[in-house]
């Protein structure tokens, strides 16, 4: 399939990259990414997903814009407060690139609905900032063998891993089980630096669009850390567990698991 004058024009600096050309910006635009979670790292990544012409991309979040959201959920504005996440993201997103197409999934997440969720994108963003739900998710994509980027944010840190299945350990693999409730903060209870969510969630779509693309290393196998006060990034290796339940040798778990259904949401 061609492209029009606008896509020509509007992809430009993607097209004449070696790494994309006109094959791999086609590859974009038959892509699907799911984000679960338009707060301080899916507001970002949206953004950047949709500008880079995804052509499919599902935005998933049961949250409302508050006026506390607005230091670093940059997809909102203060026009937005009140609405709906993902009708304010659709909103942005389109119009940045009015001719992608973007699901606004306005919903809790579970064990009841994620597999249905997940099943039509080939990528999936976990944009949420609770351990419950951060479970939910990668057990989720190692049953259904979905590629996923996990992320988290807290104070002047982040950190993020890709898990593609067959390539690397899952989150599970590293984490194994979620923490007690209230062991570690979130970022409501901690605080967070509005810009960290924008170098976090850009590098998630950063994993997306090399994903979709075919190009480059992604972050299987490993954890990329960024600690903002000392502007370090670090690099540690994360083995394969074989005897995780989830993406080892022999499962137990063979669907996905609400450990606290009532922090199961998307928030951050």
């Amino acid at each position: 399939m061609a492209f029009s004058n606008d896509q020509l024009q509007r992809y430009s600096r993607h097209i004449i990259l070696k790494e994309v050309g006109a094959k791999g910006q086609r590859k974009l635009l038959d892509g699907k990414v799911l984000i679960i979670g338009a707060g301080g790292l899916g507001a970002p990544a949206a953004l950047y997903l949709a500008a880079a012409g995804i052509g499919e991309i599902g935005i998933c979040d049961a949250d409302e814009v508050d006026l506390s959201n607005l230091q670093r959920q940059v997809i909102h504005s203060t026009n937005d407060i009140g609405k709906s996440k993902v009708q304010s993201a659709k909103e942005s997103m389109e119009a940045i690139n009015p001719e992608i197409k973007v699901n606004a999934i306005h919903a809790w997440v579970d064990s009841a609905n994620i597999m249905k969720l997940i099943e039509p994108y080939d990528f999936i963003i976990d944009g949420t900032d609770n351990f419950p739900a951060k479970f939910l998710i990668n057990d989720a994509c190692a049953i259904a063998g979905k590629a996923f980027s996990h992320a988290g944010i807290i104070r002047f840190q982040g950190q993020l891993m890709t898990y593609v299945p067959g390539q690397g350990p899952c989150y599970r693999c590293i984490f194994q089980n979620p923490p007690p409730p209230d062991a570690v903060p979130t970022c409501r209870q901690a605080g967070v630096i509005g810009a960290m969510g924008g170098v976090i969630g850009s590098l998630q779509a950063m994993e997306a669009v090399k994903f979709l693309l075919g190009k480059g290393s992604l972050l299987t196998g490993q954890l990329l850390t960024y600690d903002a006060l000392k502007m370090e990034f670090r690099k540690i290796k994360l083995p394969k567990r074989e005897s995780c339940p989830v993406c080892g040798a022999n499962p137990t778990i063979l669907a996905p698991i609400d450990y606290d259904q009532a922090v199961c949401e998307v928030k951050q």
